[in-house]
């Protein structure tokens, strides 16, 4: 009788434990979400460089809007596919060639975000750059940040989301697809976080 009790007692610890857990997991999921917006908070800031993290045509337009704007003198697309050149990605995202894309450079190297960042680090160190208007979708802005500030502790970084149609920031609970596109990010943000605070000086080569 007494290890039925014990058995007991330890199984409702843990499901008490793993209530507390989802509980602040889902309420740290609504903090994320609220904490998207629904704009650019900075529209105005010229950087060095303008970085496009691959994922969606509207970050390619916006990218080079930004460049033929004036708001940086070049312009890195990280995370194209090996067999993807200038031309290829432009025609996809039904962009047209001019001046501004000679001023695009495509990064091949980058599989995730953790090499998103890597890889555009050494491209500013090679350009002599310090500092990058980062543009990628709203709901990923956030671990972005978070490893492009490990990979570049120094640099000055303008976040710039892009907010696709796909992914609906109100009442995003009642869209299944945003719903579940925004819990995985939320989930891949904490693990980034706890590889951080665990790994502090890990570094990912690209």
């Amino acid at each position: 009788m007494s290890r039925f009790r014990s058995s007991r007692r330890a199984l409702t610890t843990l499901g008490i434990l793993f209530g507390l857990l989802a509980g602040a997991w889902g309420g740290g999921l609504l903090m994320f979400a609220d904490s998207l917006g629904t704009e650019v908070e900075d529209r105005d800031t010229v950087t060095d460089a303008i970085v496009v993290l691959t994922g969606g045509s509207d970050r390619l337009s916006s990218g080079l809007a930004l460049l033929e704007a004036g708001k940086g003198r070049k312009l890195l697309v990280s995370g194209v596919h090996k067999s993807v050149d200038l031309a290829d990605l432009l025609r996809r995202a039904h962009l047209p060639a001019g001046e501004p894309a000679s001023r695009v450079v495509l990064g091949h190297a980058a599989d995730d975000t953790v090499g998103n960042a890597v890889e555009t680090a050494a491209w500013m160190e090679a350009e002599g750059f310090a500092s990058l208007r980062l543009v990628t979708a709203a709901y990923h802005m956030k671990r972005a940040r978070l490893e492009f500030r490990r990979a570049m502790p120094r640099a000055v970084i303008v976040p710039h989301p892009v907010y696709p149609e796909a992914v609906k920031t109100r009442e995003w609970w009642r869209w299944p697809g945003t719903a579940s596109l925004l819990a995985t990010e939320y989930t891949k943000y904490l693990a980034a976080r706890l590889r951080h605070l665990f790994f502090p000086k890990l570094e990912s080569k690209p």
